[in-house]
């Protein structure tokens, strides 16, 4: 089922859809948490694209990264971040310090606009997490991945692939790292990033629900254990009666959450 923003908003406001074509993107960057961290403290709206490479190189946004890596992480970053440019905005005045809001936010930008990594953590590890044996391992993964991607890619890149998906993972909370076989785990959850991803989710064509969709499944929020959180959110209230499943939205948008949290934010500093 896709969920289109057009249902809920008669402004019909959308902050676009997730990617759905797979990609090997992810064998260059990936989770790639103190770098995104470092994005959103340099990335000025205002800079025109065409110097950030340059500038993000002389001004050591991420260390000591040669030009190369550095023209790598912002071509990734230009498809995680900026081709939602909504999130952008909040991400760059947000600038969350928070290693857990961070691994959050990474993990489902990753999610967003990688379908293979979205299909492997939100539906084969949840499947994984059902065997008495709740552990993954590369040879595992590969089958998954050939059997998910088919013929399309060589071998070499199948088996890429499985161990870039297990290192993503591993940074994003979801797996024990290591080689060899790893116990699954469900990473912390903070209530900034539920509560900034449901309302980005909000406006957003994806494939589920609110309630019902990969992201929020691959951190262990569904069925009963996502209604407690949901009802903790001070932001979003959630009722349910039987199968109906009522939204309050104390903003319309996730700026105009955002400018209200970080002017709160701001003031409880001064």
């Amino acid at each position: 089922m896709v969920r289109r923003a057009s249902q809920d908003n008669l402004d019909v406001l959308s902050y676009g859809a997730e990617v759905t074509i797979a990609h090997t993107r992810l064998l260059r960057v990936s989770l790639a948490l103190e770098e995104s961290r470092a994005y959103w403290e340099h990335r000025q709206l205002t800079i025109p694209k065409a110097n950030l490479v340059t500038l993000a190189f002389e001004e050591r946004w991420f260390g000591n990264k040669s030009m190369e890596r550095v023209r790598r992480l912002l071509s990734e970053f230009e498809h995680r971040y900026d081709s939602y440019p909504a999130t952008l905005a909040v991400l760059t005045q947000w600038q969350p310090a928070a290693l857990v809001t961070r691994q959050n936010l990474c993990h489902w930008h990753l999610q967003l606009v990688d379908p293979t990594y979205r299909r492997f953590t939100g539906d084969f590890l949840e499947r994984r997490r059902q065997q008495p044996n709740a552990t993954v391992d590369r040879d595992g993964v590969m089958r998954w991945v050939v059997a998910t991607i088919g013929q399309s890619w060589a071998t070499a890149t199948a088996q890429r692939m499985a161990t870039g998906l297990m290192t993503a993972a591993a940074a994003a909370g979801l797996c024990a790292g290591g080689v060899g076989s790893r116990a699954l785990n469900y990473p912390q959850i903070s209530d900034e990033a539920l509560t900034y991803w449901l309302y980005f989710l909000r406006h957003l064509d994806f494939e589920g629900t609110l309630i019902e969709n990969p992201y929020l499944a691959s951190v262990g929020l569904s069925e009963g254990f996502l209604e407690q959180r949901l009802r903790k959110l001070s932001d979003i209230s959630f009722n349910r009666m039987a199968e109906l499943h009522d939204f309050g939205w104390a903003y319309p948008d996730v700026k105009t959450w955002a400018l209200a949290r970080l002017g709160k934010a701001q003031e409880g500093e001064a």
